[in-house]
């Protein structure tokens, strides 16, 4: 239906019979869904911004999405605010003014000296290093430096919060305070391109950055003069930052009790004069003392005065109308309350939070469940569960228990260890899971902005932080829900630094907790985070681990986003495959012929390429032999594993060959001195039988080989009468001269019992085989013992009777196609014909 068009398109309106609509719509059920105890659904909170030319798309269901910023969405250039406006910046980022009646404002006392040389140093362009004591009062000076310096630079007074921030957040903080770019953040080198041209005396206080990190940032803000409050232990940068260092001490003796004197509002007594000497000497003149100290005698002064002021029922608890009035009981007119103790004004946070209201207290076990960090005063009611607990605030501002910091209030330097030495601590889990349930409501809330949510992120965190370490059940899984709710409003927030921090501890409370899906979900906004700030390596990994446990999960649609992020790193990364991949036309080839574990080759059945039926055609085998990377002499290795063991297979099958027809040679020769033997001639063959050699069906000599044509298709092996006489292939061809194992002819031993060949051949042929010995005369045969077997037609032929050795497999340099080649011919010779009968002798060719 079109939003814009109220008739009917085709279907489910009602029309009347001319065709045309009342124009009214089905009431929402929305309205009566909380009737039924459900909640209204509410729209997800998508906020789309731009990151240099990548575009985020936050999106809380089922995660960022990121991606190359599209032709005609770029981001509009930034705008440098008007003075108006940085002001209007300013006051926003301020912390609130607590409830309650003001508070007396206090002078800055023997601070002249320093806020005029330091407000010279900036005047010249020179950036400044304040080193005080935590409570010496950097912040008041700071303040009238500001003030002082309004006018000075073109760009105005930039005020910074320098506390859990690095120095990437201080330059982006720095360029959200100059310039006006909604939805935008610029890559670093925009960002310091940006920030080079900025003219401006940036005051930051509570710095904790020192070392080459300040360096950086001195040096990529050359046009900025630096206004630095830090600690007296921080790393001081190098020689080159030009940096002015200035001390800030403590008060003196009559400073510091003319500033006790403007706290409490009166005149000091005597007494009080000399216990405010004795603290300052113990606190070495640091103003903060002194502020506290005060409070602790205002206490003192209406304790003097009404007994009940801080009871149950004071003035910030104020007592109902209907309630009965309490009769008061008869006390003295004066209450003398003694001073406190030298040790009580030194760390008098316990002493001073005993007097305060019980919101106060209460507001003062979330701030130390918090590390320190108070929540804002709107939500305090929430937390304490009271009305008017916003008032609480005030109260602890005005004791000197608070300082600000950046846009928000957090415990003064010191009375974190008091509370917690005071027993503020003893339920800090229960009341650390408090606030992060509640602010995991108030963050997923449609009314909550995301600017607002950044203003509270260091709450947030410390909400979530505390409740990981703790091991009761529960605690963990309310981290991950307050993590998953918050990560992003602060992504939205521009809030990065905080986001970070949220996403690495809802992944380590996922991790404790057992929850896989949201595991897999912060893994993958850190690989996308990564991925925005340039971390290329760092996104590879975490989007690599998301994708494995969304496809562990069966999560389609996480995974799919996984991987088009992933994609876009491959691309950032110039299109390099990570390693450990094989890259395309990297496949080993398969290995045709696998031997068991443990059998020689030898003994292994020849390849069944080897056996073949009469008739058939020896097949060739066509494997892809991969390039051998060169050796350390420029050498290749010519046999991979694969072809070494189908060479191990062709060698072994030649030697069962050729041992098979040596030992059916022997067995068929017989002994010529033994009676009924058969001697063998040269000049007599049987071509078309071969005795039984005697070997079971399972040695691995009793082969099936085909008859007739070598593997090749070419001639028999045996020679006709009208050629010469050839030697037989049924072994390996004999030794060459150079071979190790060569005998030259007529060297042979007569003794052996076997022909020799004639030492007056001609040796060999100009093709390499040897050529055909002389005959030798015929010798008288014997009568056989049993029945003779059928003459064969053909002519008798003389083929040589020099038993070959068998060839060394190892260092012969015939590849595996030749092996098998001579393996396949010595077995077609072997079994050319067939098998005689039991008892029958045949004649052989030696």
């Amino acid at each position: 239906m079109d939003p814009t068009h109220q008739g009917p398109e085709e279907y489910g309106q009602n029309a009347d019979d001319s065709g045309r609509s009342d124009g009214r719509r089905r009431p929402s059920r929305e309205s009566t869904a909380a009737d039924f105890g459900q909640p209204a659904p509410q729209q997800a909170r998508v906020v789309r911004l731009t990151a240099g030319d990548l575009l985020l798309t936050v999106n809380p269901v089922d995660g960022s999405e990121v991606e190359a910023v599209p032709p005609g969405a770029e981001a509009e250039p930034p705008v440098r605010r008007t003075p108006a406006e940085r002001a209007d910046h300013e006051r926003a980022g301020a912390p609130p003014v607590p409830a309650g009646p003001p508070a007396p404002q206090l002078p800055l006392l023997e601070r002249q000296e320093e806020r005029e040389r330091l407000v010279g140093l900036l005047a010249r362009g020179r950036s400044v290093r304040l080193t005080g004591q935590a409570g010496s009062g950097r912040t008041a000076l700071l303040d009238a430096v500001a003030a002082d310096c309004a006018d000075l630079a073109p760009d105005g007074v930039v005020r910074l919060n320098g506390h859990r921030r690095t120095a990437t957040d201080l330059l982006y903080g720095l360029f959200d305070a100059v310039h006006h770019a909604p939805l935008h953040r610029p890559d670093p080198e925009e960002l310091l391109t940006l920030v080079r041209s900025i003219g401006a005396v940036v005051v930051i206080d509570d710095l904790e950055i020192g070392g080459p990190a300040l360096d950086e940032l001195l040096e990529a803000t050359p046009e900025c003069a630096f206004l630095l409050g830090t600690a007296p232990d921080l790393p001081a940068p190098g020689i080159d930052a030009h940096l002015e260092e200035v001390l800030l001490a403590g008060l003196g003796r009559a400073a510091s009790l003319e500033l006790l004197a403007k706290v409490v509002e009166r005149p000091l007594t005597e007494e009080e004069k000399n216990w405010a000497g004795d603290l300052w000497f113990e606190s070495e003149g640091l103003p903060l003392r002194f502020v506290q100290a005060g409070s602790l005698l205002r206490q003192r002064d209406r304790l003097n005065t009404d007994p009940t002021a801080f009871d149950e029922y004071d003035y910030f608890e104020p007592r109902p109308d209907d309630a009965p009035p309490v009769a008061e009981a008869p006390t003295p007119e004066t209450l003398d309350v003694p001073l406190p103790s030298l040790g009580e004004g030194a760390a008098p946070a316990v002493l001073l939070a005993s007097r305060l209201s019980e919101a106060a207290r209460e507001t003062l076990r979330f701030t130390v469940a918090l590390g320190g960090e108070v929540p804002h005063q709107a939500h305090l009611p929430a937390l304490v569960g009271d009305t008017h607990a916003d008032a609480a605030l005030g109260e602890l501002a005005h004791c000197g228990l608070l300082s600000p910091a950046g846009p928000r209030y957090r415990l003064a330097a010191g009375v974190l260890a008091q509370l917690e030495a005071g027993g503020y601590a003893e339920e800090a889990a229960a009341h650390a899971l408090t606030a992060a349930q509640h602010y995991a409501w108030w963050v997923s809330h449609p009314s909550v902005t995301p600017q607002r949510a950044a203003a509270e992120a260091d709450a947030i965190v410390a909400a979530m932080s505390r409740l990981v370490p703790d091991g009761e059940a529960g605690r963990a899984s309310a981290a991950v829900l307050l993590a998953r709710s918050a990560a992003p409003a602060l992504a939205a927030g521009l809030s990065w630094g905080a986001w970070e921090k949220a996403l690495r501890v809802g992944q380590e409370a996922a991790r404790i907790a057992g929850e896989v899906a949201e595991e897999a979900y912060f893994h993958h906004e850190l690989g996308v985070l990564a991925l925005c700030t340039g971390n290329l390596d760092r996104a590879r990994t975490e989007l690599e681990t998301s994708i494995s446990m969304r496809g562990a999960l069966a999560d389609k649609s996480g995974a799919v986003a996984g991987r088009r992020a992933l994609a876009l790193v491959a691309d950032r990364s110039g299109g390099l495959v990570p390693p450990g991949r094989p890259q395309a036309g990297d496949e080993v080839p398969a290995v045709r012929q696998e031997l068991p574990a443990g059998t020689p080759p030898a003994a292994y059945p020849p390849p069944q390429f080897l056996a073949r039926q009469p008739g058939e055609e020896a097949p060739t085998v066509v494997a892809p032999l991969p390039e051998a990377a060169p050796g350390k002499g420029g050498g290749r290795v010519v046999l991979g594993g694969a072809r070494r063991n189908l060479a191990a297979a062709g060698a072994g099958a030649l030697l069962v060959a050729v041992l098979g027809t040596v030992v059916t040679l022997g067995l068929t020769a017989g002994d010529p001195e033994e009676p009924g033997s058969r001697n063998v001639t040269t000049e007599q063959s049987s071509p078309e039988s071969t005795p039984d050699d005697g070997f079971p069906d399972d040695e691995p000599g009793d082969v099936p080989v085909p008859t007739g044509g070598t593997p090749g298709g070419g001639t028999s092996a045996t020679p006709s009468a009208s050629e010469p006489a050839t030697p037989s292939t049924s072994g390996s061809p004999s030794p060459g001269p150079s071979s190790p194992d060569a005998s030259s002819p007529g060297t042979e031993d007569p003794s052996s019992g076997l022909p020799t060949s004639d030492p007056t051949s001609d040796g060999p042929s100009p093709s390499g085989k040897p050529t055909t010995p002389t005959k030798s005369p015929t010798p008288t045969p014997t009568a056989p013992t049993t029945p003779p077997t059928e003459t064969p037609t053909t002519p008798p032929t003389e083929t040589p009777t020099e038993t070959p050795d068998p060839p060394d497999t190892s260092t012969s340099a015939s590849g595996p196609a030749e092996s098998a080649s001579a393996s396949a011919s010595a077995s077609a010779t072997a079994s050319s014909e067939p098998p005689a009968e039991d008892g029958e002798p045949t004649e052989v060719a030696a």
